[in-house]
């Protein structure tokens, strides 16, 4: 099963995702118990930060526990969120249990060897066996020169890790067949991105080309968030939830392989049940308080645009009245031209006295004039601001 990107440890829009990241491993382990799943592997970002939380440690480990105590075993990569030597902690220990690290640029041509003819002799033997190998995130500054490269860049570094992997297949392949599984982490042409990922271009030019990976069986990509085939044997699982507004059209999922003696046989995807939906709406405030078309947005988690001509006043307040999951509000009025968009300085120059500067200021910076009550507090705010100048 090819999964990447949990981001354990993650928060959406200020919200704690840890119940359901939790849920999603529960999903997970279940899954692989109840299909007999062999292979686990995680293409990298395993958590959203170098240093996660000892809450998110302890989800890992029971991530961990749960898929190895369902009976697979697991390949894990590190991605450009996690810190590669903190990940690949006790790897060696790890091992014996069933997780197999992969964050040392030492490793990425030591594959982990799965016999296909029932056998139990990975390693040494002669009949047909699957090697997966796992690239960790390779920031090419860093990495460059261990590579042997010249320049500094995701293609080049890329180019020569998987050059590194094709020696390693071409020596085994002598005595036996051997079937490849890649994990990589990094941006391949032809993804399409999103909001919620970090930009992997600062050092270098961000994508690879997909022929890098030419000649792998399969090649199980992370980074992007949204699951997508770039080609039948290039894929990236995505997320398994959305961490954007920008993925609430995504099915979250993982791919699921048969591997046989002969090769990589079926692809299918694996669909995740989202703890929460996603509602991206648009409109004037009175119109989303109040039509039946919004209604399924009621209890999801909610991006807003409003349209109203002028800021209503207690915008946040009123929707969350009715989609008490509001996240994130911003404001487009409709038919706002070449008047709305005038410099405050311009507006500024007409202005007569104090208070309709103040005012000014209030309409400019909000959308909408000041109403009586608002002016009745200016002025006397600048009343008393003269009176107290007046008296030093």
């Amino acid at each position: 099963m090819h999964t990447s990107d949990w981001h354990l440890g993650r928060s959406f829009h200020g919200v704690g995702m840890l119940d359901a990241q939790r849920a999603f491993i529960d999903q997970l382990v279940t899954f692989v118990r109840d299909e007999a799943v062999d292979v686990v592997l995680i293409a990298g970002d395993v958590y959203d930060r170098a240093l996660p939380g000892v809450d998110v440690v302890r989800l890992l480990d029971h991530a961990l526990v749960g898929l190895t105590g369902a009976g697979a075993k697991v390949v894990l990569t590190s991605g450009n969120h996690d810190s590669a030597i903190r990940l690949g902690f006790a790897s060696r220990l790890l091992e014996r249990g069933g997780v197999h690290l992969r964050t040392r640029l030492a490793e990425l041509d030591q594959p982990v060897l799965f016999p296909l003819d029932g056998g139990t002799d990975a390693d040494g033997g002669t009949g047909p066996v699957l090697a997966i190998y796992g690239i960790p995130w390779l920031e090419p500054r860093l990495v460059a020169e261990q590579l042997g490269v010249d320049t500094a860049s995701h293609f080049e570094v890329t180019r020569a890790a998987t050059a590194r992997i094709r020696a390693d297949l071409a020596a085994r392949s002598g005595t036996r067949t051997v079937h490849s599984v890649v994990l990589a982490h990094t941006f391949a042409s032809g993804g399409i991105s999103s909001d919620s990922e970090r930009d992997l271009s600062i050092g270098g030019v961000g994508a690879v080309p997909l022929d890098l990976f030419d000649g792998f069986g399969y090649t199980a990509l992370g980074h992007l968030h949204g699951r997508q085939e770039l080609s039948p044997s290039v894929r990236y699982s995505g997320s398994p939830l959305a961490y954007s507004f920008s993925e609430a059209q995504h099915r979250k999922g993982s791919w699921l392989l048969d591997v046989e003696a002969g090769g990589i046989g079926e692809v299918r995807e694996v669909l995740w049940e989202a703890p929460r939906a996603l509602a991206v709406l648009r409109g004037k405030l009175e119109d989303l308080l109040s039509a039946d078309d919004f209604a399924g947005a009621e209890a999801a988690y909610c991006q807003i645009t409003l349209t109203d001509a002028q800021r209503p006043a207690q915008a946040m307040e009123r929707l969350r009245s009715r989609f008490p999951d509001t996240l994130v509000l911003a404001f487009d009025p409709e038919g706002a031209g070449s008047t709305a968009k005038t410099s405050y300085s311009s507006k500024l120059a007409g202005a007569a006295d104090d208070l309709s500067i103040c005012c000014g200021f209030l309409e400019h910076v909000r959308g909408r004039e000041a109403d009586d009550r608002e002016a009745a507090a200016l002025a006397e705010a600048l009343e008393s601001v003269r009176l107290e100048g007046m008296s030093l």
